[in-house]
């Protein structure tokens, strides 16, 4: 499978770190931890002078896309991504389809001084890259996209067979200025509670049996938590919208 193209099912939790202590205990006896075991992540979510991709995705419809630039604390690399999803009765699938660019092209493409394909083509690492950076810079113009809200959080992934990958998020925090890679003292804390981990599952196909009986002994259960829609429904209420 094409590395910057993913289809695999996604599950959300919210647990909290003594949970999370709990089930590393046990999903470490399947699990390795990832090459990039620890990171932190950051985002750049695109969206219309309206938000219109966020509000609709908050809506939960069946289909449902976003667009984001997304970069690693250390690294000199961005990853645009379109991401999409698809819900039914017994599915919920994620499609992404990224291409890889550097900070200095992610400024330049900004200022519209070179286009999307050309700075993909310096980075080309497979055939489908060109297309993806074309598709990429249909969506931007078409939506008319720009940097709209920034989003960061720190990561621990876990990695196993058949493409099973658990990841936890935490230190979650946002701005909606000063829309840079990286932190900023406007940056504010999401959470507030003791719930304040956000657990992923990604597997392509079936959940293996013994991760359902794991989940089912410490009585976690899916949760439906989108970090950019949550975020901005906190904005709107900071802002008394």
């Amino acid at each position: 499978m094409n590395e910057k193209v993913f289809d695999r099912v996604e599950k959300k939790y919210l647990i909290t770190k003594s949970q999370k202590t709990d089930l590393i205990r046990d999903i470490s006896l399947h699990l390795d931890k990832d090459a990039y075991f620890r990171s932190t992540i950051y985002n750049i979510y695109f969206d219309t002078p309206n938000y219109d991709l966020i509000i609709k995705s908050i809506e939960r419809p069946k289909f449902k896309e976003k667009f984001r630039a997304r970069s690693y604390e250390g690294y000199d690399k961005v990853f645009l991504e379109m991401k999409t999803k698809l819900k039914g009765k017994d599915y919920n699938l994620g499609f992404k389809r990224r291409v890889l660019i550097t900070h200095s092209d992610y400024n330049e493409w900004l200022q519209s001084k070179v286009p999307l394909t050309d700075l993909a083509a310096r980075h080309q690492e497979s055939p489908a890259d060109l297309q993806i950076a074309a598709e990429i810079a249909h969506m931007v113009d078409h939506f008319n996209l720009a940097p709209r809200i920034f989003v960061s959080y720190a990561r621990e992934s876990y990695s196993g067979e058949d493409g099973l990958r658990i990841t936890f998020d935490e230190n979650l925090k946002y701005r909606d200025t000063d829309l840079e890679f990286k932190n900023s003292r406007k940056d504010k804390l999401y959470f507030n509670d003791q719930k304040n981990t956000i657990m992923e599952i990604k597997v392509h196909g079936a959940m293996p049996l013994w991760l359902v009986h794991t989940m089912s002994s410490h009585h976690i259960y899916p949760e439906s938590f989108s970090k950019i829609g949550r975020i901005y429904q906190q904005i709107r209420k900071e802002q008394n919208v």
